[in-house]
């Protein structure tokens, strides 16, 4: 019912914004990806600073119920509306410019375990109707898109993804990161991230009790203070960034231990700074079945992927490509205590997946020279 109402609403709101005079030198960005390296945050941003002839709104958090209408009136009255998520605009003399939120790595829309038919057909639609321009990094981008949601040869661009721009160019150092977020100065410290996937959608509570009690990993073994231990010793930091959903498990997301520490939108939004410009100070990822790791394999450093629900991840939503431990480009761990073995790899300076990491970024990203937010402008001012 919540549903079906709000999509009256948006056709209510459409159908009066459709009024508006367009002006070609107004760009609306709906960002639906909050300070998770948003493509659409960081390509306002970067409006903002290198095309003063144009006038770009952000709009977020999107979709929303609660929008004024001098915000429906910027949307209706823009040439050009950037999408994160599902393609909008108001009319066809619009241009949607589509950058999507990530690299599919799990399955979605037609090809998902656990979607709607119904859902799926409209979806489609919507994608084959508005999406003018589909942002894409390569042939295999592409293929995993289109398999998807239907998209057609012909929407894509290879254009490449803003939030690459910022990966490559890290706005803040390590040291001042350990500062921030550790409160300590570490010459030989070396950062990891873990950033998990939605795992809410495994619809297991055992799961989300394990993360609400302060276990993220949702390992069996999991014991914070002998991985606290762990890290000290190596000189290891690890910053945690949950899925917004599991944020909001925790009244007060804080560590209690020296070298672990959650990273929380409110940081974020108070250097007013997207988590992709933090990323290239980090010198290792932790994740899970997160399409992080396709991003992350332009800064060449090492990965290490828990695999610990696997198969319940498959069977609930399932993968796009498998087997999983062939496709990633680092140790698969299932316990703390292999996980503290590959940490100390990472410490150690042993990697074994270089030419893996290479061979798979080769594959997924052909746009390598940076500059991405700058081809993205000029495509769609002299192209629209």
């Amino acid at each position: 019912m919540k549903s079906f109402l709000f999509r009256l609403y948006l056709q209510v709101m459409k159908l009066l914004a459709h009024f508006t005079k367009i002006n070609n030198k107004e760009i609306v960005v709906l960002n639906g990806a909050g300070r998770s390296g948003s493509n659409g945050y960081l390509f306002a941003k970067y409006v903002r600073a290198k095309q003063p002839d144009y006038v770009v709104t952000l709009v977020e958090p999107w979709p929303s119920a609660h929008l004024p209408w001098a915000t429906w009136r910027k949307i209706g009255a823009a040439k050009y509306v950037v999408t994160t998520h599902q393609p909008f605009k108001i009319r066809q003399k619009q241009v949607n410019i589509q950058f999507w939120h990530g690299i599919p790595l799990k399955r979605m829309g037609l090809l998902a375990n656990n979607t709607k038919t119904r859902d799926n057909q409209r979806n489609r639609k919507l994608w084959q109707h508005k999406a003018d321009v589909v942002c894409s990094s390569s042939d295999l981008y592409e293929t995993l898109m289109s398999a998807c949601v239907g998209i057609e040869a012909k929407q894509y661009q290879k254009l490449g993804f803003p939030r690459l721009d910022a990966l490559r160019q890290s706005i803040i150092s390590k040291e001042q990161l350990v500062q921030d977020l550790f409160d300590t100065d570490d010459s030989q410290a070396q950062v990891g991230i873990y950033m998990p996937t939605f795992r809410y959608e495994l619809e297991d509570q055992e799961v989300m009790s394990r993360i609400k009690a302060g276990n993220f990993f949702a390992l069996a073994d999991f014991a914070g203070a002998r991985l606290n231990e762990a890290l000290k010793k190596q000189h290891q930091y690890l910053i945690v960034k949950l899925h917004p959903y599991e944020m909001q498990l925790f009244n007060k997301l804080t560590s209690d231990f020296s070298n672990i520490a959650f990273l929380n939108n409110d940081y974020l939004a108070k250097n007013d700074y997207d988590l992709y410009e933090l990323l290239g100070a980090t010198d290792f990822l932790v994740t899970d079945f997160s399409s992080i790791y396709f991003d992350y394999l332009n800064l060449a450093k090492p990965m290490i992927f828990v695999t610990n629900y696997l198969e319940k991840y498959e069977q609930t939503r399932g993968l796009l490509l498998s087997p999983y431990e062939e496709i990633v480009p680092g140790p698969c761990v299932k316990t703390q205590t292999e996980l503290l073995a590959a940490l100390t790899q990472v410490a150690c300076g042993q990697d074994d997946y270089k030419q893996k990491r290479q061979y798979w970024l080769n594959l997924i990203n052909e746009v390598q020279t940076g500059d991405n937010c700058a081809r993205v402008f000029n495509f769609m001012t002299q192209n629209y």
